[in-house]
């Protein structure tokens, strides 16, 4: 049998790490065609499948498993020993994130960037798995969420997450009015796999409720479950703060609850010095300071009054109820 070729055998074991298609694609500079082809004249020649496709990405079958078992040692320590020669390009920056963070935070304010830097090819991979430097060297980048320990990596700190109790303006109707806060847990709550709302009775007074309407092991999720009106959810304002300016979702109280879990900036040492990098991670850091800054100015004037939409909330209300 002639041998399989080398970049057929990469194709392969790319789309089965990442378990899609498109992404292996992409992170190989192909088409999806083209590393599709590649797999099939693979499967052809060894006569085995080696990848069972669905309707949201591929996994390997039993054969499948077997190959990149033993062909990916092989390949690493080829990507491992060519990896200082490889070319890079110090204007293409690829960087991989949550989709949710993408669109809530990085997106509306990545245009100055843009404006600022472009000679910079962006490219953005939203993803809610961990990336893997070692395996995936066309990520400059990541931003995460998190505690802050990844060993072998670089940290840089951005910010920390703040939670607050919001609810839809349709609920808080609904309700009477705003609660107060030896009230709320009488409002129905949405929980999450976290003490955060133990942590904020604690802090702030009330009692925990007897039970949840629901719980969530996606805090995107749960938002979007919030401003349809299910419940209240303590949310991530750096995730829900676009939603309160549009008016989809209303802060139920004027306190803050900051928690030990945060966002940051992440690369390996190779990226160290990549100039693409170097711009992105000052002006990330000038956008987190900022942003910091307009929450602390957006508490301290809810400390002295109560912003436009806690006032008219149960202004409405009370209208209704007359």
């Amino acid at each position: 049998m002639n041998r399989p070729p080398l970049h057929a055998l990469l194709g392969f074991a790319t789309a089965a790490r990442l378990g899609n298609l498109t992404r292996a694609a992409e992170t190989m500079n192909l088409t999806v065609s083209a590393l599709s082809h590649q797999i099939r004249t693979l499967e052809d020649r060894l006569g085995r499948r080696l990848f069972e496709r669905g309707p949201r990405g591929v996994r390997l079958t039993p054969d499948g498993d077997r190959l990149l078992s033993v062909v990916a040692p092989h390949l690493d320590a080829l990507d491992h020993a060519l990896r200082p020669y490889s070319p890079r390009r110090n204007d293409v920056l690829t960087l991989s994130l949550m989709a949710s963070m993408a669109s809530s935070w990085l997106v509306p304010r990545l245009g100055g960037f843009v404006a600022r830097h472009p000679q910079l090819e962006l490219n953005l991979f939203s993803t809610s798995a961990l990336v893997d430097f070692d395996r995936e060297p066309g990520i400059d980048a990541a931003m995460r969420g998190g505690y802050g320990r990844w060993p072998g990596l670089v940290i840089e700190h951005l910010f920390d997450e703040t939670l607050v109790p919001v609810a839809s303006p349709a609920l808080v109707e609904r309700m009477g009015g705003l609660p107060a806060q030896e009230d709320l847990h009488r409002w129905p709550l949405l929980g999450d796999l976290s003490t955060y709302w133990q942590d904020w009775f604690d802090r702030y007074g009330g009692k925990r409720p007897n039970r949840f309407v629901a719980h969530f092991d996606d805090s995107e999720t749960m938002h979007r479950a919030a401003v349809e009106g299910l419940g209240v959810a303590l949310g991530r304002l750096a995730r829900t703060r676009l939603l309160i300016q549009n008016g989809q979702l209303i802060p139920l109280s004027q306190g803050r609850l900051k928690i030990d879990w945060g966002h940051y900036l992440v690369y390996p040492e190779r990226s160290v010095d990549h100039a693409g990098l170097e711009a992105f991670r000052s002006w990330l850091h000038e956008q987190a300071r900022d942003y910091v800054a307009a929450m602390d100015s957006d508490l301290a004037q809810r400390g002295a009054a109560p912003p436009a939409a806690l006032a008219a909330a149960p202004a409405k209300a009370a209208r209704k109820r007359r």
